[in-house]
């Protein structure tokens, strides 16, 4: 449910995008991320950091895209999120001497700092790539393959970086952690 959840915005935004062009596209995709963003707020009482500033970035890229009927904004939208994300992993880590996605995650699993900052570096690069790529897509291409890649090219691509994260890191994770009894 929180994975359909949390692609919610960009499916109604494929859709409408197929169906009515890309400013109803836009449109939509601005009401359903304020929806997700209060539902979120109603279902559990807090929204995280990053969904504030997803709605924040769809509101002021998509709305320049509708009030100027230019569609270079809502474009650059992915890439500011991709580089906001980055920037933000590489300031804490830079700047404050502090692994966020060690913060965010590392209840989840847990790793030695090596193995963390692997990760953290890794995130960083895949961000700024994605950053760029879009950027590249969205001025080499039409609108129709920006929206397709958008969807399909970028999803896909983060798939594939995390299953290669992971296997990366799994040489980190200890069998008594993974609940390996065998000696």
């Amino acid at each position: 449910m929180k994975l359909f959840l949390d692609f919610f915005p960009i499916l109604l935004f494929f859709a409408a995008f197929k169906y009515a062009g890309i400013y109803a596209a836009t449109g939509i995709a601005i009401v359903a991320t304020v929806l997700q963003i209060g539902y979120l707020r109603f279902k559990h009482g807090k929204v995280e950091p990053m969904q504030w500033i997803s709605l924040g970035v769809i509101v002021l890229f998509g709305g320049a895209t509708l009030i100027s009927h230019d569609d270079t904004f809502i474009k650059w939208k992915p890439t500011v999120l991709y580089w906001l994300m980055g920037g933000s992993l590489l300031l804490g880590q830079v700047l404050f001497r502090k692994n966020l996605l060690k913060s965010v995650i590392g209840s989840q699993m847990e790793l030695p700092d090596a193995a963390w900052r692997i990760a953290n570096w890794s995130w960083i690069g895949f961000f700024a790539f994605m950053g760029c790529l879009n950027l590249w897509v969205a001025y080499h291409f039409d609108t129709d393959t920006w929206v397709n890649f958008k969807l399909f090219g970028g999803m896909g691509l983060m798939f594939v970086f995390v299953i290669a994260q992971a296997l990366v890191l799994s040489r980190y994770v200890s069998h008594e952690e993974s609940g390996d009894a065998s000696p």
